[in-house]
């Protein structure tokens, strides 16, 4: 795991990299090979075997990649680390290492659009089945569980109501039934939530997002115990094959480089427009981890260093309306990723979220007014003229009449 540097603003730098090893080296070098050779047949036969350490190909490790998979893992104070080509790669490679055919998961109450796909394609091949929980209550988060349960799925904060999950409640349950904890770490990334440090099991990322912060990478990260990951690398990744390319994996360990003050900066940008838009007369909700006045506000405090850079609200009106409010944008771009320097928005009912059947969807608080705002790196001041003249265009439906 490298020199195990005590600050995360060095270790985000400089773990799972020795210029010294490289030629002096300052950047990671980009291991652009589909195969590596051997001295002998003799020494192929050794690696193959696992009876000697080396690269063979590839699909099964990489130089370059391994540097991202060593500095994740620091970051998240984990073991080891594997990198996919996709988050969805990341996510289908732990729930197909936890399962088999009539096994149980359970999910927080709210997930990705395309993690529910995958939950109701595993549902329909092979009867595994999954239940929804809110997890705001021990003994309810019992009651779920059955006897076949083989995880539990957690986002927190939801994608895209924000909820936020107590971790340590959740891993003290999954503990009594010895049930691993799966937390989808995304919107929060190490710098702010290391949900292993709170009793959790495995750490996903999609790493498209705050890892690579530009917008230029799709990609996905586990961490986790090295047995497990060894255990992902050599069967579901290694046969299933989605790895990501060692140029990916260069970008990454450069976006990661500068997470902690991009991080701040979305956070302090967050803030700010979550103050605007709790004030608008055209807004029914805003939902935000660092809201103060929250009632699980505690949990955020305790699990969290900041409430990050994803805010959601409610337009005080139709479906049409949060469109019409879509639409009006000039400076703001209307996107489904997250995480990027420039700001997106975007209608999850209709977009991320569509997948999910509107019954179900209606009861993880995704209502058709619902808006995803992705904070970015510009002025706050620039981002909230948009916003406003945006909200402008609602026809003023709260002017005094006189």
């Amino acid at each position: 795991m490298g020199e195990g540097y005590k600050n995360f603003e060095t270790s985000v730098i400089h773990e799972g990299y020795d210029s010294k090893d490289h030629l002096g080296s300052l950047s990671t070098p980009i291991f652009q090979t589909s195969t590596f050779t051997f001295d002998s047949a003799e020494q192929g036969e050794r690696r193959f075997a696992g009876n000697e350490d080396g690269y063979i190909y590839s699909r099964l490790g990489n130089p370059t990649v391994k540097a991202l998979e060593e500095r994740i893992a620091a970051l998240e104070k984990g073991e080891a680390g594997l990198a996919f080509g996709s988050g969805m790669a990341a996510v289908s490679a732990v729930l197909i290492a936890l399962t088999k055919a009539n096994d149980h998961i359970v999910c927080s109450q709210g997930l990705y659009g395309c993690t529910f796909g995958l939950l109701k394609l595993m549902k329909e091949k092979y009867n595994i089945h999954h239940d929804f929980c809110a997890m705001d209550d021990e003994q309810v988060l019992r009651k779920t569980i059955q006897p076949n349960t083989t995880c539990i799925y957690v986002e927190t904060p939801i994608n895209p109501t924000m909820k936020v999950i107590d971790l340590r409640m959740v891993a003290k349950v999954a503990k009594e039934y010895g049930i691993p904890v799966v937390v989808d770490n995304t919107f929060s990334t190490p710098y702010l939530q290391r949900p292993l440090e709170l009793g959790c099991d495995i750490i996903i990322h999609s790493a498209t997002k705050y890892i690579c912060g530009h917008g230029d990478v799709v990609a996905g990260l586990v961490v986790g115990k090295k047995d497990f990951i060894q255990g992902v690398s050599l069967t579901t990744q290694k046969d299933i094959g989605g790895i990501i390319s060692p140029f990916d994996a260069w970008l990454l360990l450069r976006g990661l480089k500068t997470l902690p003050v991009r991080m701040d900066r979305h956070t302090f940008n967050a803030e700010k427009l979550f103050e605007k838009l709790k004030q608008h007369p055209e807004i029914s909700n805003v939902y935000y981890p660092g809201d103060r006045t929250h009632p699980d506000y505690g949990i955020v405090e305790s699990q969290m260093k900041q409430g990050g850079g994803l805010i959601s609200f409610e337009i005080n009106g139709t479906k049409e309306d949060a469109q019409k409010f879509l639409n009006s944008l000039k400076l703001i771009k209307i996107a489904v990723s997250l995480g990027d320097a420039e700001t997106l928005i975007q209608h999850p009912a209709t977009m991320t979220h569509s997948v999910i059947p509107e019954e179900t969807r209606l009861k993880m608080g995704i209502s058709n007014q619902l808006i995803r705002l992705s904070v970015g790196l510009e002025s706050w001041e620039d981002l909230w003229d948009d916003i406003e003249q945006g909200l402008a265009t609602l026809g003023n439906r709260f002017e005094i009449q006189i």
